[in-house]
């Protein structure tokens, strides 16, 4: 079934307030989330059969760092660190790998062979460029008097160009070994370069992040400036553009992907399933960035300089790059040990993961490619061709609760090859030897046991021609019902009232809006409001009300009933039902004075079966309903000596009497204070001191109020 029609299917669910849900995976950041075993993942979110990949070469040491090819095939690669010697290994086409030179220094950043078919390789931090003769004889070469030099490449003419830090420098050397300065730029390192058919020389620096073109001459020209940092690799292209990786903020002062190594360096813990190759290695490794803010990016600059971004990555860091057999960027990366191919400028593939954790060089040999690794050293072999069988394993789906699996919907084309699908289930919240074991589909259903959570697999055959594909996957689930929980009942203050709840108009679907394009659309469900929050009130005199907080684990819409019971009453009395707000007010004048409690019901039959749907109940705290005013008694006002003295009772059934006010011959409403001085009881005595005004009638007004903002007045009057 087409993922739209799960969109519709999913809504006419909704509206028959079932509870069936959908697990959806359908983008590259929802399959990047599972584990890929010989599959590769594309961009728009199709997975497919990878390239075949064969190791050919473990060399034991934790880095290797470069790489070059001769004609015939054979591959020399190098790396580090070392407490006192690099070596060089010799890797011919299709035979054994053998070290074929060792050179004083700790690293091996760069490597080149010339016309004749000697190697030459450069040493940091030390910098120096050593010649390496077949046999396996070394010289000393150039010295460019540089800490590092990072990347060498030779000239049409034979001359060997070698980049430098930390004073950014490009050197120029001819082949008797006379070299000097030939460009320099106002950066700390020239990071990478290249040299593309027609003998037009490219330079990447770090940390501006610039790309430069050199004249015949040495003069730089910027083509292009980054807003990240470090340009890491460069590549040509036979029609005329360049490629260039690039990491990092500018802003970050990120250290060099390359670091500056220490011989104490402490060893970055190994990657899963390398403990035993890292044990075999007893130099000191050096410590790479898991981690550079900014992420990395390709930049293509076409033959007229317009410069376009063609992939970038958030984490994965571009260590090295290559162009394959059909003119398209190969990059490998770190700290996962990714390979991609960047397709077009929008969609590119995530060909496969190496256990070593960076891919720091790429070689293409004819149609098959050559990738150099670090975190261990090793050396794989990438063929044009498929492997014959690959899996695409998910992440652990959590229901939420106990559930129930459905149908199993795919969009796969097999394309002549085969794609079997298997799940497992469980209560724990990673798979273990307590799951159940891996199943396969019954009748496109899920054939795991009910749990809550769930992990699938497919496994992906390959055909004669092309690879089966799958790009899109749902699994139909019905969570347990479980009851809703009413965890707080309370009373509002008296004489104020919530709004009145709107009226819910349920119109009729005459428009539907698309999910943004690429985007898919299921059942999504929103977890609803719990009560904690609630609006404000009014004031309306006699009014009083409730407010409760209930959940339930299901998300499912719930429905409530309010009912009223005295402190001596034995049934309650319903107030209303069928309320979906979490509060309500009511007339308090409807009931006498005295103490009440209310009892909120929760059902979530809105989103179940009639013989399915569950409840639950709270009771509030007792409350008191008063709606009687206090009483004035023994009022009286007499002289005393030059004054008059008023004295009143008041007094409360109920509740505390809060206010006394008196008011002379229709004079301003003044307070008065108790003989306590407190108004902290139901009974309060005043005794009020007043001056006794022009000659003739007195008439004085007394209010007295209690908590429920009940009032009673009474006056006296005196010649």
């Amino acid at each position: 079934m087409h993922k739209f029609a799960f969109a519709l299917f999913g809504l006419a669910l909704s509206a028959l307030a079932t509870d069936t849900r959908y697990w959806s995976l359908d983008t590259q950041q929802d399959f990047e989330k599972g584990n890929l075993k010989k599959v590769a993942l594309r961009s728009d979110g199709r997975l497919s059969l990878s390239p075949a990949v064969k190791e050919i070469a473990d060399v034991s040491i934790p880095y290797l760092w470069s790489a070059t090819l001769a004609p015939n095939g054979t591959l020399y690669t190098a790396g580090g660190p070392s407490s006192d010697k690099s070596a060089i290994y010799e890797i011919p086409r299709g035979g054994q790998s053998r070290k074929l030179a060792e050179l004083s220094g700790m690293n091996i950043f760069a490597l080149a062979l010339d016309k004749a078919g000697r190697l030459y390789a450069a040493t940091s931090p030390d910098g120096k460029i050593y010649r390496v003769s077949p046999s396996g004889a070394v010289d000393m070469f150039y010295d460019p008097k540089a800490k590092y030099i990072w990347s060498m490449a030779f000239l049409p003419n034979g001359d060997l160009l070698a980049a430098t830090g930390d004073q950014g420098q490009l050197h120029r050397i001819a082949p008797n070994g006379s070299g000097k300065v030939w460009m320099k730029l106002d950066e700390d390192h020239i990071r990478t370069l290249a040299v593309d058919a027609k003998g037009v020389v490219y330079v990447g620096t770090e940390p501006g992040g610039l790309i430069v073109r050199a004249d015949d001459a040495g003069n730089g020209f910027v083509v292009y400036q980054s807003l990240k940092r470090e340009v890491t690799s460069l590549a040509t292209a036979k029609d005329g553009s360049i490629y260039a990786a690039i990491l990092g903020q500018k802003s970050t002062g990120s250290q060099l992907i390359l670091p500056m190594v220490q011989q104490n360096a402490a060893p970055p813990p190994p990657a899963q399933g390398q403990q035993a190759q890292q044990q075999r290695v007893n130099v000191a490794a050096p410590i790479l960035p898991t981690v550079v803010p900014g992420g990395s990016e390709l930049i293509r600059i076409d033959a007229d300089g317009a410069p376009v971004r063609v992939w970038s990555h958030p984490t994965d860091l571009i260590y090295s790059l290559a162009l394959d057999a059909n003119e398209l960027p190969i990059l490998g990366t770190g700290n996962k040990g990714n390979l991609y191919r960047v397709d077009s400028p929008s969609q590119s593939t995530l060909l496969r993961g190496f256990s070593s954790t960076q891919v720091t060089a790429l070689l293409k040999d004819g149609a098959r490619m050559l990738a150099v690794t670090g975190n261990v050293g090793k050396v794989y072999e990438v063929a044009t061709g498929l492997e014959t069988e690959g899996s695409y394993e998910s992440e652990v789906f959590d229901g939420g609760a106990f559930s129930q699996w459905g149908r199993l919907h795919a969009k796969d084309e097999w394309n002549g090859g085969t794609v079997r699908y298997e799940t497992r289930s469980g209560n724990l919240d990673r798979p273990t030897q307590m799951w159940s074991p891996w199943a396969p589909l019954k009748e496109g259903r899920v054939a795991s046991p009910a749990a809550r959570f769930l992990q699938w697999r497919a496994v992906l055959g390959a055909g004669q021609l092309n690879s089966p594909t799958l790009s899109q996957l749902d699994i139909a689930y019905l969570p347990k019902n479980v009851a809703p929980r009413v965890d707080i009942v309370e009373a509002t203050p008296a004489n104020y009232r919530f709004p009145a709840p709107a009226a819910v108009i349920v119109p009729i679907a005459t428009t539907l809006t698309l999910p943004a394009i690429g985007k898919s659309q299921t059942t999504v469900t929103q977890t609803p409001p719990d009560g904690s929050t609630s609006p404000s009130l009014t004031y309306a005199r006699g009014m009083i009300g409730a407010r409760w907080m209930a959940v339930d684990d299901n998300n499912d819409t719930l429905e409530f009933s309010l009912s009223i019971k005295g402190e001596n009453e034995q049934t309650w009395k319903l107030l209303k039902d069928k309320i979906r707000e979490r509060y309500y007010s009511f007339d308090s004048t409807a009931f006498g004075d005295g103490k009440y409690q209310v009892r909120v019901m929760a059902t979530d039959a809105p989103s179940n079966p009639l013989n399915q749907f569950l409840s639950a109940a709270a009771n509030s705290a007792p409350f008191l309903i008063d709606n009687t005013p206090p009483v004035i008694k023994d009022l009286a006002l007499t002289p005393s000596g030059a004054r008059l003295q008023l004295r009143f009772r008041a007094t409360d059934a109920l509740s505390v009497v809060q206010k006394a006010e008196i008011s002379i011959n229709g004079g301003t409403w003044s307070p008065v204070d108790s003989t306590v001085r407190l108004t902290d009881s139901k009974d309060l005595e005043f005794i009020v001191p007043l001056d006794r005004p022009v000659p003739g009638e007195i008439t004085v007004a007394v209010r007295v109020t209690d908590e429920f903002e009940n009032q009673s007045v009474a006056k006296i009057t005196v010649n």
